[in-house]
């Protein structure tokens, strides 16, 4: 059965992250373990209530992923036993699924975000500019209608609390030079293209996607963190796509359209979530985990 993990707590090990989702912890030997707990963020505000066995089912999507992708771009895992390198008398059984050892990667600061609809914080970007992120699209595009050709739309890294913002490619290249530039922009969309396909072979179309990315000490780009998650992703199922709506989800945006209805204002603390929504949540990251990968973990 799935376990639930809302904060991690790995005595002897230093923590060097806690981020919305995912625990980081240094290992020797120039590694990392990363868990990825229950937490559950929207609008860049973590929730109070666990997802019970979201960690589980992200990391278990993203390991898929980075498998799926290796000979598009090398990755940050290691494929080391995760049990042998926890804390003695700690429940392995409670980190096995959700926990995974890892280079440590010095991150490039630039969220490496594609789309290949029009949808979120893009569609009210072009709704009043015409552009998402400094590239002019065609007139007259309607709500989650598919763009011609994917496009790459970086975003600021925000702290916990802070919103990512949307930035132009000439601003990358300002901030991490052209040639890094360049290759985070490739990387991200061939990533994208691969998923895409392979995800609508199984009735699900990847709207836009998320990618972190970090450098080796040889210079070498990997992508990490997490990959292709729901947390990360719009997932749609095709069957139930329409434009000119914004489609049903098979992501958190099925909390996110709970959130709507309340009287917040988006910032911290979060609101409680209803026990009816923390369960359609569970069943929606399961059903995804299951149609892409064909893993179940209940």
């Amino acid at each position: 059965m799935p376990t639930t993990l809302h904060t991690s707590d790995l005595p002897g090990l230093p923590l060097i992250h806690r981020g919305k989702v995912r625990d980081v912890y240094e290992l020797p030997g120039n590694r990392l373990l990363m868990v990825a707990t229950d937490r559950l963020s929207a609008f860049d505000v973590v929730l109070p209530d666990p997802i019970p066995g979201k960690g589980e089912m992200l990391c278990q999507i993203s390991n898929f992923w980075f498998d799926k992708t290796a000979h598009l771009m090398p990755n940050h895992l290691t494929h080391e036993d995760v049990a042998a390198n926890l804390p003695a008398g700690v429940d392995a059984a409670l980190y096995a699924r959700r926990a995974v050892v890892t280079k440590k990667l010095r991150p490039v600061p630039v969220e490496a975000i594609a789309r290949g609809y029009i949808i979120g914080s893009g569609w009210k970007d072009y709704q009043k500019t015409g552009a998402i992120c400094g590239i002019t699209l065609p007139a007259g595009l309607q709500q989650a209608q598919q763009l011609p050709e994917p496009i790459f739309t970086p975003s600021t890294k925000a702290a916990v609390g802070d919103h990512d913002e949307n930035v132009s490619f000439e601003a990358v290249v300002e901030k991490i030079g052209a040639d890094l530039a360049e290759q985070l922009r490739a990387a991200t969309l061939a990533i994208y293209k691969f998923a895409a396909a392979y995800a609508a072979e199984r009735g699900i179309i990847i709207a836009d996607t998320k990618l972190e990315f970090g450098l080796d000490e040889h210079g070498v780009l990997h992508v990490m963190d997490e990959m292709l998650t729901p947390d990360s992703s719009r997932f749609w199922p095709a069957d139930q796509y329409r434009v000119g709506i914004s489609p049903p989800s098979y992501d958190k945006q099925f909390v996110r359209d709970y959130l709507e209805t309340l009287d917040w204002n988006k910032t911290a603390p979060g609101p409680h979530v209803p026990a009816g929504v923390i369960e359609g949540t569970r069943l929606k990251y399961a059903e995804a985990l299951d149609r892409l990968a064909d893993i179940r973990l209940d």
